[in-house]
């Protein structure tokens, strides 16, 4: 009986302690999303939807989508945490700590916009690509 106990109680404090450790894990991999600058590149996106829904509901889609960008940190958070370890993790933060990666959260943004107009002026190159092969 003592030994149950004893493994039940181990098991208990192993659990207790991979769930601080997994909490702080991902604190520090949100630390990245935040600073990777994730929310520039979102409000870019918000901005592409926006153009397409008329002025008087900006506000109301401007709200709902707010609402949900902490899943979507939340699911980009999940997939860091399996995809890299740790160190890599702490690795980000130091570069996003730099002044390049500070640079780069800044001019995320105006990168993503960019590039998704680049991407607009090839995608009549691209689609007869894809018609060529289909």
């Amino acid at each position: 009986m003592k030994k149950l106990i004893l493994t039940i109680a181990f098991i208990a404090v192993a659990q207790f302690a991979f769930a601080q450790e997994d909490a702080a894990f991902k604190a520090e991999v949100m630390k990245v999303i935040e600073k990777s600058g994730s929310a520039g590149q979102m409000n870019s996106a918000k901005k592409q939807f926006l153009a397409t829904i008329p002025k008087d509901k900006h506000a109301a889609f401007t709200l709902e989508f707010e609402a949900i960008m902490p899943k979507i940190y939340e699911g980009i958070a999940k997939i860091y945490m399996e995809e890299y370890t740790k160190d890599d993790i702490k690795a980000m933060l130091a570069f996003y700590e730099s002044p390049v990666g500070k640079k780069m959260s800044l001019k995320s943004e105006i990168i993503a916009e960019k590039s998704q107009e680049s991407m607009m002026e090839l995608q009549g190159e691209i689609q007869a690509l894809l018609m060529k092969y289909m």
